[in-house]
C-alpha cells in the first residue's frame, strides 16, 4: 500500500487540475476548494496501489463529490429567479500573445451561468467529456447511467450551451478597445455612444447578494445604457483586469474598497453580456493576489 508521504506528493501534483475540474463543475472557488479537500480525505481512506492512472481516479472522485454538492444545492434552492453569479477569477491583463494563448481555455462567466442552469448530471457529463476528455464509459458510473445515457446527457447539455452561451471574441486587445469605448461613453454621458457599443440583445446581470434592490437582470441595449449612465454617477474608480480570461473591471470606492467586479462578454465587436458582482460579503472573499504578482 502506498505511503502517506507518497500519496501527499502525488496529490499535490494533481491539486491544480482537481481545483480546475471542481470550479468548472461548481462555479464557486470556495466550494471547489472544499471538493478538493474531500477528495484528499477519500484518497487517504483508499488503497490505490493497483490504480493505473491516479489522475483519472482523482478526477472521478472529485467529480462524484461535486455531483453530490450540485444535487444538494439544487434541493435547497428556494427561488430559481434569484440572480446568483459564479465566483469570478481575477487576474492581471498583460495584453500579449502569450497571455492570450494561456487564457484561451479559460471558462468565462457567461458559460458558467449557462452551466448553472443545467441539471447536475448534465453538467457533469458535459464538463467531464467536452472539457476534460473523459470517455462516456468513465462518466457513466459517476452519474449512475449507461454510457449511452451519459452520452445523451452531454449532448443535451451541449445543445443548451451552444444555444445560450455567446461565442466570445478572443482577441484581448480588441476586447479592451471595446471596454474602453464603453467607459469613455459612460464618462462623457454619451447615451448614443453607449448604445452603439452594446449588442442590441445584451443581457446585464447584477448580483448584489443581500443588498436590497441590487440584484437584477436587464435586457436590451437602451435599457442597459440607462443603467450604465446611472451607475456612472456613483463616483467610482475603474481598474481594467481579466475576469475569467476576458477583459473586465474592478470598481472601487474613493477609500479603495471594492464596490463591484464586472465581467464583459464581447461578441462581434460589441458587449453581449455584462455580469456584475456587487455582493459585499462575496467581494471581501475574492482572491486578488494575482494582481500584485
Amino acid at each position: 500500500m502506498a505511503t502517506g508521504e507518497w500519496l501527499a506528493d502525488r496529490f499535490e501534483e494533481h491539486r491544480a487540475h482537481l481545483r480546475t475540474v471542481a470550479y468548472r463543475m461548481l462555479g464557486s472557488a470556495s466550494e471547489a476548494e472544499d471538493a478538493v479537500q474531500e477528495t484528499w480525505i477519500r484518497l487517504g481512506r483508499s488503497d490505490v496501489s493497483d490504480v493505473a492512472s491516479l489522475r483519472r481516479w482523482l478526477t472521478t472522485v472529485v467529480a462524484r463529490v461535486c455531483l453530490d454538492m450540485l444535487r444538494a444545492r439544487t434541493s435547497r434552492r428556494e427561488d430559481p429567479l434569484d440572480v446568483h453569479l459564479p465566483d469570478p477569477i481575477i487576474t492581471r491583463g498583460n495584453w500579449d500573445p502569450e497571455s492570450e494563448a494561456m487564457l484561451a481555455d479559460s471558462v468565462g462567466l457567461a458559460l458558467l451561468i449557462v452551466l448553472d442552469a443545467l441539471e447536475p448530471a448534465e453538467r457533469l457529463a458535459f464538463v467531464l467529456h467536452d472539457v476534460f476528455g473523459m470517455t462516456f464509459d468513465e462518466i457513466a458510473p459517476i452519474v449512475d447511467r449507461s454510457p449511452a445515457a451519459a452520452r445523451q446527457l452531454a449532448s443535451r447539455a451541449r445543445r443548451r450551451v451552444q444555444s445560450k452561451a455567446p461565442n466570445p471574441d478572443r482577441d484581448l486587445r480588441q476586447q479592451r478597445h471595446v471596454v474602453e469605448a464603453f467607459l469613455t461613453a459612460v464618462r462623457d454621458g454619451n447615451f448614443a455612444g453607449l448604445v452603439a457599443v452594446l449588442d442590441p440583445d445584451i443581457v446585464l446581470r447584477a448580483d448584489g447578494g443581500a443588498l436590497a434592490g441590487a440584484s437584477r437582470v436587464v435586457r436590451g441595449a437602451e435599457a442597459v445604457a440607462g443603467q450604465a449612465a446611472a451607475f456612472s454617477k456613483v463616483g467610482l474608480s475603474e481598474q481594467i483586469v481579466l475576469v475569467n480570461g476576458s477583459v473586465g473591471l474592478l470598481e472601487r470606492r474613493s477609500d479603495g474598497r471594492l464596490f463591484a467586479v464586472i465581467g464583459f462578454t464581447i461578441a462581434n465587436g460589441r458587449i453581449a453580456e455584462m455580469n456584475i458582482l456587487a455582493d459585499p460579503e462575496r467581494l471581501r472573499r475574492l482572491d486578488l493576489s494575482a494582481l500584485s504578482e
